[in-house]
């Protein structure tokens, strides 16, 4: 049987900006064809398992996000290394489309990808990892049986959920990762499947999209020469003015931005759902039988007060419906 390496898309293959909705946003993270490569040469087949909730909302289509594929595959194969497939889960118990709007054992932390991932291609999951950037992904990987890693990005803070299993390892980019793999891939971390806490019914049709099968004689840059600094440079360096890094600098700015695009995706698309609008409802509904207490008050037809008490009765009713529901789409 085949072993293999599961990879999360967004965050571990390429940068997230948010929904990705067109090809043009795909762009691959710095290491992340390199890491690839290495993990191609130890014998791993490569596939990505992801959870893709905008299609569900209405974001974007299928047809759209197999372009988006199409380009990240075709990205890959330019850099020397292709996937052998690309996974995804388009459903949402919340989604606004409702072909999508359920549930379904596909969606990370559930196994579902990976397990057919599996089935296609013979892959031995107690030989195999699973890498992604949120605990969705290791979660998912342990209880598919396979070894996982967690990628703790810079200026991202992940929060296990009580019943999230610890990775077993955690790397700080897919450099790393690979390294780990390369330590430990030989069987020396023993990995037992997690149970799935609640049993779904299986999915009917697993949604797939198999990575474009393409020769690539893969060409390999030559190693840049280095200078070797000889003993009058660096007594130079000693004594001569101090030089700011601007690559440092770079690097700072562009974890800063990353935490930025996160932190306004997570903004823009918090689980929207029909509990936060029928919220949103019933607070006007408590703005208009606040302003009909006011008018029954001043009037001098409701001088006994029954009016303005069943206008102020149904404000207080409202407004404990609007904030149940309201705490009920946060949970």
């Amino acid at each position: 049987m085949a072993k293999a390496v599961f990879l999360d898309r967004d965050n571990t293959l390429i940068e997230d900006p948010g929904y990705i909705s067109r090809p043009e946003q795909v762009r691959l993270l710095p290491e992340a064809a390199e890491a690839l490569k290495a993990l191609a040469a130890m014998g791993y087949k490569l596939i990505v398992v992801s959870n893709q909730s905008g299609v569900a909302r209405g974001m974007l289509t299928e047809n759209e996000l197999a372009l988006i594929h199409e380009r990240l595959g075709e990205l890959l194969i330019t850099a020397g290394v292709k996937l052998d497939g690309i996974y995804y889960c388009p459903f949402h118990p919340e989604g606004v489309v409702e072909k999508y709007s359920r549930d379904s054992d596909l969606r990370k932390p559930n196994p579902g990808m990976l397990l057919t991932a599996a089935k296609e291609h013979d892959i031995a999951l107690s030989q195999s990892w699973m890498i992604g950037d949120a605990y969705r992904d290791t979660t998912a990987g342990r209880r598919a049986g396979c070894k996982t890693i967690l990628l703790t990005i810079a200026g991202q803070v992940r929060t296990p959920k009580p019943n999230d299993p610890s990775p077993d390892f955690k790397a700080v980019n897919m450099r790393e990762a690979v390294n780990i793999i390369r330590r430990y891939g030989a069987g020396g971390v023993s990995v037992k499947p997690e149970p799935v806490l609640e049993k779904k019914e299986a999915p009917s049709v697993a949604a797939a999209v198999s990575a474009p099968a393409k020769t690539l004689v893969e060409k390999k840059d030559e190693a840049p020469a280095v200078e070797k600094p000889s003993k009058e440079k660096a007594e130079q360096a000693a004594v001569g003015p101090v030089s700011i890094d601007t690559t440092k600098l770079e690097g700072m700015f562009e974890q800063m931005i990353s935490m930025l695009k996160t932190n306004r995706r997570e903004e823009m698309f918090h689980d929207f759902s029909l509990s936060r609008l029928l919220a949103g409802c019933f607070l006007i509904v408590v703005v208009f039988c606040l302003l009909a207490a006011v008018y029954f008050l001043l009037s001098p037809s409701a001088r006994n007060g029954s009016s303005v008490m069943v206008s102020l009765g149904f404000a207080i009713v409202f407004q404990l419906m609007s904030l149940t529901l309201y705490i009920m789409s946060r949970k």
